[in-house]
């Protein structure tokens, strides 16, 4: 019986890498094929399409602020600074324990005005709203609410002050691309079907600005977030770009996305509760279509639009990923109905059981293997000649896509001002599947043991060093401060829980 698990073990790993480099494969393809079709357009072309159509429509940026006092008022400089024909900025201050408020009022000359909140979606009590007196900022607004535990519920007490019909769900203490906004209303106007479209993302840590501009774009010295920088390549360039050409996409990035905003309403808002925010009102969005018959689509753009300060030590790190796996085991059970359901279309035939079986499954699936590795080492049961030849033949695979994404970020007009820069991201590409992804694996794996066993989520801290600045507030921007929460939730075991 032990030998045949084994066996059966052996088989079922071998079929399952083989299914993940299929997938891989035809994602490259489907992906080149989309931004071959986009690239079709010059940007030229899109800014003046937007600029003289009359249906191009108004659109709200949405940005959650938790404890960013450090980086606030230099991002909400970089937002207003955006281009794009009618648009608006809703800061929304989630109970903020430092002076995240006190800057902005200081800074853009914010007023306290009389508004009837009306709560078309669920969030935690309005407190008051401020607008500027300063004309210069005019399409500013700033919501202060209650804290509600998780960007999601911070969001919804935004959309409840939007008034445009298309938002942007982003973070405040994002970069934005300033021609972003064009990039991703174009596509709705070619299609009125759409009803998200995301943005490729990359970090921002290394980068250099000068009053709210990006001057200087090249790689962090911090592994780490060089690690990651790769993986949201990947991500986006490969993943999302490539599901977006069959329609089956399962995620648009909290971090940079542009939503129908009468589509969000109708599905309920964020979930209020949820630790994966932004796959689950994807989720809930095209579930919504589906339910009503209603035809729907979401794409991706292959050029960066945002830019956003990734984790610079492990322990934010840990913080991070830890709560994206809550959120990938909570988004399992809470729309299971959905996985092989021929209702929910491509959602439910595909884009669900991709999620489920490679990403999902794939921490836990490593882990046993390794363990499974560790015990036919001590036995001596192992067949060396086949483990090496595996080992180098995904190795081997999985390297060759971190350098395929490079050169294909470099050839799309690249994320860094000069090219030796991406020799980093070459060399992060070898390091990364025995430096970086074990931690992941773990960390993801610890998610889901919380989440499990009942452990609450809490805001937490993070040490955040903002993007370097050239001009006179560089001293204040770029220098270490210690113990600032960050804008994601942390995990904290609460004795009650008996742990």
């Amino acid at each position: 019986m032990w030998h045949f698990l084994l066996y059966f073990y052996g088989y079922f790993i071998f079929f399952y890498s083989l299914g993940l480099m299929t997938t891989y494969v035809f994602l490259l393809i489907a992906a080149y094929k989309f931004s071959s079709n986009y690239n079709r357009w010059t940007k030229s072309y899109i800014r003046n399409m937007v600029d003289t159509s009359p249906f191009t429509p108004g659109v709200s940026i949405v940005a959650p602020a938790y404890n960013e006092e450090v980086t606030v008022v230099n991002n909400v400089n970089s937002l207003l600074k955006m281009r794009y024909p009618k648009f608006e900025i809703v800061i929304v201050n989630d109970g903020s324990k430092d002076k995240t408020l006190e800057k902005l009022i200081e800074n853009f000359d914010m007023i306290e005005v009389p508004y009837d909140y009306i709560y078309r979606v669920h969030c935690k009590p309005f407190r008051r709203l401020y607008k500027s007196t300063n004309e210069k900022y005019r399409n500013l607004v700033v919501v202060d609410k209650e804290n509600g535990g998780t960007k999601a519920d911070a969001v919804n007490g935004g959309l409840n002050v939007a008034q445009y019909p298309f938002f942007i769900n982003t973070d405040v203490d994002c970069i934005l691309a300033h021609d972003a906004m064009y990039e991703c209303i174009f596509p709705v106007l070619l299609n009125s079907d759409i009803i998200a479209v995301s943005g490729t993302m990359s970090m921002s840590n290394g980068f250099e600005m000068k009053d709210g501009e990006i001057v200087e774009y090249k790689p962090s010295g911090n592994p780490i977030p060089l690690f990651q920088d790769l993986e949201y390549k990947r991500s986006f360039l490969v993943g999302k770009m490539g599901w977006s050409q069959i329609n089956a996409m399962n995620n648009v990035s909290g971090g940079y996305g542009l939503f129908d905003t009468q589509v969000v309403i109708a599905a309920g808002g964020y979930g209020y509760d949820s630790f994966a925010e932004d796959m689950d009102m994807l989720t809930r969005m095209e579930a919504y279509c589906c339910d009503f018959g209603r035809n729907y689509k979401v794409v991706q753009i292959p050029h960066t639009c945002c830019w956003t300060e990734g984790p610079s030590t492990l322990s934010v790190l840990s913080r991070q990923r830890v709560r994206w796996g809550r959120g990938l085991i909570q988004l399992m059970f809470k729309h299971h109905k959905i996985l092989f359901n021929k209702k929910y279309k491509r959602l439910g035939l595909i884009a669900y059981p991709y999620t489920f079986l490679f990403e999902f499954l794939a921490p836990i699936i490593e882990f046993v293997g390794l363990c499974m590795i560790i015990f036919l080492i001590f036995t001596g049961g192992i067949n060396w000649n086949t483990f090496w030849i595996m080992f180098f033949a995904i190795y081997c695979f999985s390297v060759m896509i971190s350098q395929f994404i490079i050169f294909y970020d470099f050839v799309q007009g690249g994320s860094y001002t000069k090219t030796r820069n991406y020799w980093k991201l070459l060399i992060a590409g070898i390091f990364e599947p025995f430096c970086y992804h074990p931690l992941i694996v773990f960390f993801s794996l610890r998610g889901y043991f919380n989440y499990l066993i009942g452990t609450t989520a809490s805001w937490g801290a993070m040490t955040r060093k903002g993007v370097k600045t050239q001009d006179t507030d560089k001293k204040e921007q770029s220098a270490d401060v210690p113990a600032q929460p960050e804008s994601a939730l942390t995990e904290t075991i609460l004795p009650a829980q008996g742990n």
